[in-house]
């Protein structure tokens, strides 16, 4: 539960004044340092990017009536805002979830790596 949420707050905050890649940086540093397992990995930053791109695009959608979304909806030819918002959380979710899973990898690596004796030439 302590990932999933340390996840989620720093991908909402970082998506309001970063770029969208930024959210990258604290899920693969989380993956690397709470994250036990490689599905949990995934899972957990799937979930946690998924919601904090689904949050904050339906508050506007909500705030603005639909407006924004629907006409974005139309300009991508995708139809409904909504169905547009289900392609907001799922691209959040495979981004920071491959970003946690990244992490979580890297950590794997880095512990498994160590100095090999030098063979004479």
């Amino acid at each position: 539960m302590r990932p999933f949420l340390f996840i989620f707050l720093l991908a909402w905050l970082f998506n309001l004044f970063l770029p969208w890649w930024a959210a990258l940086l604290p899920a693969a540093a989380i993956g690397a340092w709470l994250i036990q397992g490689a599905q949990q990995a995934f899972f957990t930053g799937f979930l946690a990017g998924g919601l904090a791109w689904f949050i904050q695009p339906l508050y506007i959608h909500i705030a603005n009536k639909g407006v924004l979304s629907g006409r974005i909806a139309d300009m991508l030819q995708i139809g409904s805002p909504w169905l547009l918002l289900a392609i907001m959380f799922l691209m959040g979710g495979l981004l920071i979830g491959s970003g946690t899973l990244f992490g979580f990898q890297l950590k794997k690596v880095l512990s498994r790596t160590q100095p090999r004796e030098r063979q004479p030439s």
